[in-house]
């Protein structure tokens, strides 16, 4: 089967700061790298980057800085979906003069809108820009398996969709139904359900970038044909971390970065607030976790 420019492992790269909360681009830099080395696909720079929480010259610091490391060996996703059709027009522009191959846009959510009006949002951002845009259907902004199909007709640069309304196994299924010989299909929610969407017709997931490796095994085993070793190796190295991850508010954050400070590629695990606290018997849990995930003897690490 010949794949689409971009498929298989697409981690959203969490963005590392210094204890002051500034970014802290080497350990950015460093974070690109290591997923890179694992052999991913392509890296994404979104909501599990904590954007959000971005000061505009941060959104393009951080941007700038993920193109400059990847140095074109992999596609670069970058998230510029915003609240304003103008907003995420400009988002979308600024991204792509900055090289990003790609760009992920989100529905307005801040505020209900009709499926007309996300129609027109998406019409606008594919009429500003020349590289293709990745759809994101999320559960506080879902696009239904129709929509999307008339998105995707309608804009020469939609060419992808990430799909991450629940049930997301039925929902990737729904849409490689009706939008799949137009769309291609990523999952989300940090590639929890990695191996069921495949099967229902995903070419590919962005979960957390703490993994890579990991991730990128099961890929291999299942494009090997071989679901048997896939299902092992996902249950046996990655269930455990995205099941304590989705436990409660965005305790993923501390888990992923806390993973990722113990392998020596980040230097602090510092969240940016407001964040949730995480009590003590959590706490506890993510320790015992990263004192069985974490291997002894570490192949890459470049941070002190």
């Amino acid at each position: 089967m010949s794949l689409p420019p971009l498929h298989g492992v697409v981690p959203i790269l969490v963005t590392p700061f210094h204890e002051d909360g500034r970014i802290d681009e080497e350990s950015l830099a460093n974070l690109v790298e290591f997923n890179i080395r694992a052999g991913v696909h392509g890296l994404g720079v979104a909501l599990g980057s904590e954007i959000f929480k971005f000061t505009e010259a941060e959104r393009a610091q951080v941007t700038k800085c993920v193109i400059k490391a990847a140095n074109k060996r992999v596609p670069i996703v970058i998230n510029t979906g915003a609240a304003g059709t103008d907003l995420a027009v400009a988002y979308s522009k600024a991204a792509e003069a900055a090289g990003a191959d790609m760009l992920m846009v989100i529905p307005p959510s801040f505020m209900p809108v009709s499926p007309d009006e996300i129609f027109d949002y998406y019409v606008a951002l594919d009429r500003a820009v020349n590289i293709p845009i990745i759809l994101q259907d999320v559960p506080q902004a879902p696009i239904s398996p129709g929509l999307a199909l008339r998105i995707a007709d309608a804009c020469k640069t939609v060419r992808y969709i990430k799909v991450e309304t629940l049930p997301v196994t039925g929902k990737v299924a729904a849409m490689s139904s009706l939008a799949g010989d137009r769309l291609t299909i990523f999952g989300g929610a940090g590639g929890s359900y990695f191996i069921e969407e495949m099967r229902r017709g995903a070419l590919g997931t962005m979960p957390f970038c703490s993994q890579p490796a990991d991730f990128v095994a099961v890929w291999d085993a299942f494009q090997k044909g071989d679901e048997v070793t896939a299902r092992r190796h996902f249950d046996q190295t990655i269930m455990a971390i995205n099941r304590l991850g989705a436990q409660s508010g965005d305790i993923f954050y501390a888990l992923h970065k806390r993973f990722l400070k113990r392998r020596g590629i980040i230097r602090t695990a510092v969240v940016r607030g407001p964040t949730m606290a995480i009590d003590p018997i959590s706490d506890r849990e993510i320790e015992e976790l990263l004192s069985l995930s974490v291997p002894q003897a570490q192949s890459f690490q470049m941070l002190a």
